[in-house]
């Protein structure tokens, strides 16, 4: 995978008269050494083309004929976007769907896992994303993770992501399974008292309220067993200019679906009752 920072560092270093150049090809998750010249940069015994156009909030892959952004258009446009952390975001029609102004995404995901204590438990991850959920549950020793993801061509960014949990490892396939499909319609189908966990990240309440419902509320708590606990994303919105007070109006909610709940940083940590 080829970035901005990367390619640049290559024809910098060409100018400088190097022949080779030790740079990230998986979005910083490790180190690497290419040749260079003039023309064409080398890795792996293959020679690569330099970028006619490389632009900044880019991400590209190779797919055998050339470099192509990590991108779809299929209603919306989906894209993974480079971050200075390394681990990638994404943006639906321009709208970020992961925090990266002040933490990686990456490591934002592993503060909201710790929360729920993943280790021997069972664990629905309802909005999978690009999986940053379902990695740190699996490496927390999570028992097993059920992870849904709607958009099939999330699920196609998820599969290029250098970051995201392969499931072509034994040890990950195993322990994750990564359904294409709804939530909203699947946890309907789901054994009660199934799950000790829940993660919750949806997208805004103006593009998926139904999974911000009650009726869907009373679904999560149908298959958490009893003192399971659930980590709900809700962002904190400005409510003088949204004019709704979403954090509150979720924990108003999954109080009345039996949780014990109280906000904590940019969502809602709650734990379903005993009786």
């Amino acid at each position: 995978m080829l970035v901005l920072k990367v390619h640049e560092a290559m024809r910098a270093a060409v100018a400088g008269g190097a022949t080779s150049l030790q740079c990230s090809l998986d979005l910083d998750r490790s180190t690497t050494s290419v040749e260079i010249d003039a023309t064409h940069w080398s890795w792996q015994g293959q020679r690569f083309p330099y970028l006619e156009s490389c632009k900044e909030r880019t991400i590209y892959h190779w797919d055998g004929a050339g470099f192509r952004p990590v991108s779809r258009y299929a209603g919306a446009l989906i894209k993974l976007v480079p971050t200075q952390w390394g681990p990638p975001t994404f943006e639906i029609d321009g709208i970020k769907m992961l925090p990266t102004s002040k933490v990686s995404p990456y490591a934002d995901a592993q503060s909201k896992v710790a929360l729920i204590k993943p280790r021997g438990k069972v664990i629905l991850d309802t909005c999978g994303g690009l999986g940053y959920f379902a990695s740190w549950c699996l490496q927390g020793e999570a028992a097993r993770v059920f992870s849904y993801e709607k958009n099939a061509d999330v699920i196609w960014l998820r599969g290029l992501n250098p970051w995201s949990p392969q499931i072509e490892s034994a040890d990950v396939a195993a322990r994750l399974s990564l359904t294409h499909g709804d939530i909203a319609e699947h946890i309907v189908t789901m054994t009660g008292e199934s799950v000790d966990a829940i993660l919750h990240d949806p997208p805004r309440f103006g593009i998926a309220g139904e999974l911000y419902s009650q009726a869907f509320y009373d679904q999560l708590a149908r298959v958490m067993r009893r003192r399971g606990m659930l980590f709900h994303y809700t962002g904190t919105p400005n409510k003088l200019t949204s004019g709704r007070d979403v954090p509150n109006e979720v924990a108003r909610r999954l109080q009345k679906s039996g949780f014990a709940v109280k906000l904590h940083g940019d969502g809602v940590l709650a734990v379903k009752s005993s009786r």
